[in-house]
């Protein structure tokens, strides 16, 4: 039985920065991703990794300040957030799939089969 463990979230200044972790354990899962949601809006895409090559997909709104990596040996995938500004604040979910997919599926929730439980990350102005 697969499962991801979040941690790393906080509350931080505007222009701080934070990193959060993610723990893999279980099964050996092609993709890693980052969704996020805040209060009374829908979940969204933050970031996708490849396991295998390391190929990294971000969402417009994070890229240049947002960084993916992973490292296999730990089964670890974390997310360097820099430059946060009060629009990151929100639940952030550690997200792996196990499943074949399009790779244009990589932004999509339902790509993902395994979730975490969340991580708050809150950004005062």
């Amino acid at each position: 039985q697969g499962r991801l463990v979040e941690s790393g979230g906080g509350l931080v200044q505007a222009g701080g920065s934070l990193r959060l972790s993610c723990a893999a354990s279980g099964p050996t899962f092609s993709t890693y991703a980052w969704f996020r949601q805040a209060p009374g809006k829908e979940r969204e895409f933050v970031a996708a990794i490849r396991r295998s090559v390391g190929a990294t997909y971000s969402a417009d709104s994070v890229k240049g300040r947002f960084t993916i990596s992973r490292d296999n040996a730990q089964n670890t995938v974390n997310l360097q957030m820099n430059s946060l500004k009060p629009d990151d604040t929100a639940v952030y979910y550690c997200a792996a799939t196990t499943q074949a997919y399009y790779s244009g599926s990589v932004y999509f929730g339902n790509t993902y089969n395994y979730w975490g439980q969340g991580t708050q990350v809150t950004v005062s102005s």
